[in-house]
């Protein structure tokens, strides 16, 4: 039986037009979302690398741990955008 929080791909399913319809309006929203994500790491980057010159090569750990989230998040709208998964990223879905 599989896992409800699963992201392994479902098997297809017969879907109407209206929620492949309501899928690509999911899809547009996330690739958006994507796009500022990607803004936002690259922000966590260049702000690290910065924070690592400063403090003799010791980085910032809540900023580690923020671009690990902020990545993950990408390959979970990744999986959605490429219907590998039916299951949307934060914030249609508790971010885990």
């Amino acid at each position: 039986m599989q896992d409800i929080d699963d992201d392994r791909p479902s098997p297809p399913l017969e879907k109407p037009a209206e929620s492949l319809l309501l899928r690509l309006v999911y899809m547009l929203i996330i690739a958006a979302m994507m796009s500022v994500a990607q803004s936002i790491l690259f922000l966590v980057a260049v702000i690290q690398f910065v924070v690592v010159i400063i403090d003799k090569r010791q980085p910032n750990e809540r900023l580690a741990d923020f671009g690990c989230m902020v990545g993950a998040w990408i390959a979970k709208a990744a999986r959605y955008l490429s219907v590998a998964t039916d299951a949307k990223p934060w914030p249609f879905k508790e971010m885990d």
